[in-house]
């Protein structure tokens, strides 16, 4: 009887390896199949935003590289909402992907009623980029550092505003930790989009912003019209090389802005470690490279788990602003 047990435990043991080994064998012909139509690349924000303008830089050359097109489709609405739950609710497949902002991370504090989890309905594929925000103030406040900023800030208190790319933004999150840090309290003025933000800046309305920077900024700080104070990341920007950082004031200081790629949960790892290593690939070319630093992005290409502690850092760091600023969407 003994005997008997243990014969039918190998077996049951063996047949158990053969169904792994058979899932692995299948996973990989999967990988080596797919992509077998074109990919939809779901961004769900409007075009001209930093998660549009990387996942049209990456489309072309993973097309090129795995043989389908890559199509760039704008779902924006809702706060990205839409478009993140039209990827959520997709096959599995590989075939539908979402590039998106960090806003995929804090959305569950700002809206109730989700129908997706951030961890539980989406496999994460990559970070690609982080946007280093920069602290612009109007050349009219006639301060050249962070250390006079704050000064001239806690002298004039409330009569200070600024501005933000709207109410729940990376801009306003980073401005709000930003004033806790420093001591200071300026009035926020929140619009729907940074370009208008940084247009009211540019016009003296607004006197301050925490916010990524561009190829634009740069020429507009070029030209006298808004004064770069300082970056937000731990350590200097080889973007902004000229800029010191927040961190170098107040130490510890850090925000950054960030675009992943994500899939639905499901997709098979050998799809996702493929299309991992054609990203990796796209992301090491040289002349990539000089695209992003144009847009004023700094590639960040690793492994899905970078991506998945990225997330829950912020959602610790930024889900404490949020509730204890009582921050909304709206």
């Amino acid at each position: 009887m003994f005997l008997r047990q243990v014969c039918g435990s190998r077996f049951v043991m063996a047949v158990a390896l053969l169904g792994v080994m058979a899932g692995l064998a299948a996973g990989d012909a999967l990988a080596q199949a797919w992509p077998v139509k074109p990919v939809r690349i779901i961004v769900p924000a409007s075009a001209g935003g930093a998660s549009d303008l990387v996942a049209r830089t990456l489309a072309p050359v993973l097309a090129e590289q795995l043989g389908q097109p890559f199509i760039v489709e704008n779902k924006p609405g809702a706060g990205g909402i839409i478009g993140t739950q039209q990827v959520a609710q997709s096959a599995p497949d590989g075939h539908t992907l979402l590039v998106t902002f960090d806003t995929i991370a804090i959305n569950p504090f700002l809206f109730k009623n989700l129908q997706w989890d951030p961890f539980k309905d989406f496999a994460p594929v990559m970070l690609l980029t982080r946007y280093p925000q920069v602290l612009f103030v109007h050349p009219s406040l006639g301060v050249k550092n962070v250390r006079e900023f704050v000064a001239l800030a806690k002298k004039k208190g409330a009569s200070l505003n600024f501005g933000s790319a709207g109410p729940a933004a990376s801009s306003r999150l980073a401005y709000e930790l930003f004033k806790d840090e420093a001591g200071i309290e300026t009035l926020g003025i929140h619009y729907k989009g940074g370009g208008p933000a940084l247009q009211d800046l540019i016009a003296g309305q607004v006197q301050v912003m925490l916010i990524q920077g561009s190829g634009t900024t740069q020429q507009t700080v070029k030209a006298g019209k808004l004064v770069a104070l300082a970056v937000s990341s731990l350590s200097r920007s080889p973007t902004y090389p000229e800029l010191p950082t927040i961190a170098e004031v107040y130490p510890g200081f850090e925000t950054q802005s960030w675009v992943g790629m994500y899939a639905p949960s499901g997709t098979p790892p050998a799809v996702i470690e493929r299309l991992g290593a054609a990203l990796n690939k796209a992301l090491a070319d040289r002349t990539m490279k000089e695209r992003f630093y144009g847009q004023g992005a700094e590639i960040a290409a690793g492994s899905p788990e970078v991506l998945t502690r990225l997330m829950k850092a912020d959602q610790i760091k930024w889900g404490k602003i949020i509730v204890d600023k009582k921050i909304t969407a709206d």
